[in-house]
């Protein structure tokens, strides 16, 4: 299949990139940071996540962020929000787009926020249905779709189990995640194709992560199934702070720079890009991990 000529990035970066670091990020330049991926023109950031302070306090000022950033009218601004409390504080906060997490593996749902899947699906359709009553569009994200840190590998089925209803609930699209970065390219195709099958290939967005460096192989592959949304972390901030080992999310400017090279737009300026990972790189105390930006920074 030929690739296609445009691809929507989701910028991952101020909430799934910063949520387990250690260093605390002042709300004045987490604001700053969102302004400059803003400018660099990513169409779609994940700005924060309104969820309790006491189990990811790096998101303690959510509302703070969202009041300060610069709204460019192209531009998605969205949250996750782990239940109706999440949800109504988002609102109030001025969100118009969330989005809501599920696991494919029980072991990860109930570590993860103390639910079963199923437990789970039931909070999430009462979000859904509220959002949705409100005017705000809903995200899906299916973790540990390619494997789970306590049970290992995952059945493709039990994937397409929890798209699909993600998406019956009204979730517009689901993000189908590599929690653990332990995906390859001889995987995509066995994972994505029972999805696609219950839910369309058009609703598929993929989340990678590059714990072992396969992240942007698992897009060049998926990019031949028809995918044409990947979520990406600015310098490859990040990682999954329940899952042991899952250091890294797929660098935006990989994912990129890639992109240029095979002529798919994404309307994404490589250098101010890279101004934005410089910027928050120098507040959190240690260096980036992704490949191009590491490149760009040498030879200044």
């Amino acid at each position: 299949m030929p690739f296609p000529p445009r691809v929507t990035v989701v910028e991952v970066g101020p909430r799934d990139g910063l949520q387990n670091e250690s260093a605390v990020v002042a709300t004045g330049d987490k604001i700053a940071f969102t302004d400059r991926l803003s400018a660099a023109g990513l169409r779609v950031i994940e700005v924060t996540a309104f969820v309790s302070p006491k189990w990811v306090p790096q998101m303690a000022d959510a509302a703070e962020v969202f009041a300060g950033i610069a709204r460019r009218p192209a531009t998605r601004y969205t949250a996750l929000v782990p239940n109706l409390a999440g949800l109504e504080r988002a609102r109030a906060a001025g969100v118009g787009e969330v989005a809501v997490f599920a696991a494919a593996s029980e072991s990860f749902s109930r570590r993860n926020i103390n639910h079963s899947i199923d437990e789970s699906l039931q909070t999430y359709r009462r979000v859904c249905a509220r959002a949705l009553e409100w005017g705000m569009p809903v995200r899906g994200y299916v973790s540990t779709a390619f494997g789970c840190p306590f049970e290992g590998a995952v059945p493709p089925a039990s994937v397409a189990n929890v798209s699909a209803a993600l998406i019956e609930m009204g979730c517009f699209e689901v993000a189908i995640s590599d929690t653990i970065g332990v995906a390859h390219p001889g995987q995509v195709p066995k994972v994505l194709e029972p999805v696609a099958e219950r839910i369309g290939i058009e609703r598929i967005a993929l989340h990678f992560h590059d714990t072992r460096g396969t992240a942007l192989a698992n897009v060049l592959t998926s990019l031949q199934l028809g995918i044409v949304t990947f979520d990406a972390s600015a310098g490859g901030l990040g990682g999954c702070p329940y899952a042991p080992g899952a250091t890294g999310n797929l660098a935006t400017e990989d994912l990129i720079y890639m992109l240029d090279g095979l002529g798919i737009e994404t309307g994404v300026a490589l250098p101010a890009l890279v101004e934005a990972s410089t910027f928050i790189e120098a507040r959190l105390g240690h260096p980036l991990p992704s490949r191009y930006f590491r490149a760009a920074a040498s030879q200044k």
